[in-house]
Formats: structure tokens, sequence, C-alpha cells
């Protein structure tokens, strides 16, 4: 294990969870999802603060003991505002505690879920439209981004003197939209959040962004500033996408790489522009290499960082659950595409605890499928469809290739509640058999 994986693990989640005394400043760089053309590629920055708290969406605090801290970007179109702070949690997730997290997640949920926090925290934000109904606009980038995108954290120290100076600057001045895509977008936003803790840090890139702030420019900026500063600590780690049928998200990029990548803007260039295309080629292949999963740990709610699986480890966990395919499928209806159909006409709902649910129904019965680690052993709903989620979330963490995705623990802790839940269908089929036998046996 590397220098920078061993302090990963020792200083985040001390971090987060159980020390204030070495909070710190994080650059996220998260992967683009959905959108098309010549930026589609670089993605979204944010910066996330452990120390610093969300008085409101627009007002920041010093956290107490034992809460996450925030996270703070830039937006466009959202209430007329330049910067909102989310909780870290919600921000990433859409629910308010680690446990509540759903162990794999569909657009419908994903929705419902950051409707949901939306109504009970978003509020002065982001209110109802004329019906009740949610708002339009891009209000749904400020929570659950975890279920539409791979994110990477990079993370130095700061001191609480530096927290209080931040906090003071940004309460005290005018949060007013800002944004511009060329000179004032999210990337230009933790910029200069950044180089308020550490002045002339981060700056733009003239050759490989034609002079466009871009997140990944940035976060490689970042890199190398914490690995010249040893003092301050530098972590990584990956938060990965939830699992689920969401289309996952892609690498990102800088400006002249994306346009590079994508033919269909660097063909009609060449013919039109060679000499523009040969400088899109040049800035595109001639930047350093920054590989944003290197060295990062796998990032969890209910857990401290872990190193990523092994090759060696997922592929037997992938032969395991390959052998398990046929006999999950035996007596399953609900299992493929069926149960994706069944998931899309189901309705998501929060149980007391906040956990997430699916009132499923199965001819003239409804039953709550729970989602999360929390409730899903506790479901009423039978327990074929309970594998479906955990075999769906297995795949999807064993899936080789792109952006790390679980450590050898959480994939453990998953395999163990798939057990469980085999479990549960083998007595439920003893059962059933029982009851059979026993009403052949009374039979006249």
């Amino acid at each position: 294990m590397t220098r920078r994986l061993k302090l990963a693990s020792m200083f985040f989640w001390l971090l987060v969870a159980t020390s204030q005394l070495y909070a710190g400043v994080t650059l996220l760089l998260e992967e683009p999802y959905s959108y098309d053309g010549a930026f589609a590629g670089t993605g979204h920055a944010a910066v996330y603060l452990s120390r610093v708290c969300a008085e409101s969406p627009l007002v920041l605090r010093r956290c107490a003991p034992g809460e996450f801290g925030a996270v703070i970007s830039r937006y466009h179109g959202i209430s007329g505002h330049d910067w909102i702070a989310i909780p870290l949690i919600p921000y990433l997730y859409a629910v308010d505690k680690p446990e509540n997290v759903p162990l794999s997640a569909d657009e419908k949920l994903a929705e419902f879920l950051r409707d949901q926090y939306r109504r009970n925290h978003l509020e002065s934000v982001a209110p109802d439209g004329p019906n009740g109904q949610p708002p339009a606009g891009r209000w749904d980038e400020l929570v659950g981004m975890a279920y539409r995108r791979t994110m990477y954290g990079f993370q130095i120290e700061t001191t609480e003197e530096q927290d209080d100076g931040l906090i003071r600057k940004y309460n005290a001045d005018s949060n007013r939209d800002h944004f511009n895509l060329v000179t004032h977008n999210c990337a230009d936003f933790a910029r200069n959040l950044i180089n308020f803790y550490y002045p002339k840090t981060l700056h733009r890139s003239l050759v490989g962004d034609l002079g466009v702030t871009t997140p990944k420019h940035i976060a490689k900026l970042f890199v190398h500033f914490g690995e010249r500063h040893p003092e301050l600590h530098l972590s990584s780690f990956v938060i990965p996408q939830v699992p689920g049928n969401i289309r996952r998200s892609k690498p990102v990029h800088g400006v002249a790489e994306s346009v590079f990548r994508a033919k269909k803007y660097t063909l009609p260039l060449l013919l039109l522009h060679p000499v523009l295309t040969s400088c899109f080629v040049v800035a595109a292949l001639g930047t350093e290499r920054f590989n944003p999963a290197r060295d990062a740990m796998i990032f969890d709610p209910d857990r401290e960082l872990e190193p990523p699986i092994v090759a060696s480890e997922r592929r037997a966990y992938q032969d395991r659950l390959n052998s398990l395919k046929r006999p999950l499928a035996e007596g399953n209806p609900w299992n493929g595409t069926t149960w994706r159909q069944l998931q899309a006409d189901s309705t998501p709902q929060l149980d007391s605890a906040g956990n997430p649910v699916l009132q499923v129904k199965l001819g003239d019965e409804t039953f709550d499928l729970g989602l999360s680690r929390s409730n899903i052993l506790r479901s009423s709903a039978p327990p074929e469809l309970t594998e479906s989620i955990l075999v769906l979330r297995l795949q999807e963490e064993l899936r080789n290739g792109g952006s790390p995705k679980a450590s050898e623990g959480d994939v453990a802790n998953d395999w163990e509640l798939l057990q469980e839940v085999l479990l549960a269908r083998h007595r439920k089929t003893e059962a059933m058999e029982a009851r059979l036998t026993a009403m052949r046996s009374n039979a006249p």
C-alpha cells in the first residue's frame, strides 16, 4: 500500500466522522454524464469542506461534532445565486443519513429522493411550482449526484483560522449568479475558493484547455501542490456511482482533449480549419497525463476508506456469482428484464426511519421492498425481489474496467447480505413444501 493510501485510510474517516482536529479542503472532480457537445467531457468541480457546514443553502458555519461538512459549488439558474452549500451525504445521495443510502437506484427512485429532500430542506432556493410540482431548472444538480456520476476527491489539511476566514468571506460577499461557461464556470469557482486557502495554487491552462478553467486541470494542479507539501497530508478517494440501471458516467477530459476525441467535431474542423485542428491535437496529446484514480481509496459513508478490490479477489467473487445464476433464476419470476420492468412500475416511498422503499404490486397484493442496508432484510416483499437488487449491485461492483467501484470489504458485505436473503428464500420454500405435504397427508 502506497504512502498516500495509508494516509487516506487514517486521515479521511477521522476527518469526516470522529474528529475536527484534522479537517481539510477537498476538491471534487466529477465525471460527466448525459450532456453532449464540445464541453461534454469536462465534468464538474465542487469543493467539500469537512469543518464548514451549511446553516442553510446560502449561509455557512462551523460544524458541530459528528457533522460531515458541506459541499459548495457554483450553479447556474438556481434562484439567482452563484453558489449553494449542501451537506455531504445529501449532496451525494439525497438522503439525510448514511444508513438511508439505497443499495441500488433507477432514475425514478433518484428523482423521488431528490424531490423529497428539496421539499424538506431546499424550498428557499428551489420552491414548488404553481401546482405543487417540482420546479423547472437545474436544482436537481444540488443533491443525489452519486446516482449520476463517479467522483474523485483530493484532500489537504486546513486550519481552523483558514476555515473561519472563509466562512466570514462567503457569508459577507454578494452571492449573485456569475455563471459563464468560459470565464466563470464551476471550475473557476473551485479554483478561487481553494486559492483563498492557498493563494496562486490553481490557474487556467492556456494550452490543454485553451484558457478555460476545467475540473481535470485544477485537480492535477491540486494534487501536484499536495505532493510538494507533505505537511498538508494529501489523500485521494473515489466515490463510486451508485449501482443501478442509470447510465454510467464517463471519464473526465480537458477542452482540447474532448474536442480531439469527438470525431463529429474533429473531422469537420480538419476539413475547414486544418491549422486549428492541429493545434487541438497538439494541445490534447502534449499535456501531461493525469489519472484521478491513481492511489484512490473507496469512499463509503458507512465505513472508513478502503483500497479497491484487487483483480484476483474480483475474479473469485465473479466466479461465485456466476455459479449462482442458474439457482437464482430457477423459480424467480422477477429475474432479469422482468425485474427491471417491475422496478419501473413500482412506487418509491420512505419508511419511518427515512430509508427508501419500493411499493411493489404483485397481483392483488402490495409489498414494501426495502432498498437500503438498514431495511432490506425487513421487507414484506418476496425474497426473490431482494435477491435481484443484490445481484445487480454485485454485478456492477465486480464489473471490470473504468473507475474503481468497490473495496473487498464492500463486496464481502454485499455477498454476506445475499447469503442471508438466499437463506430466507430457502426457509420460505421449505415452509411452502411443508404446507403442501401437510395438505396432501390430510386429503381424504
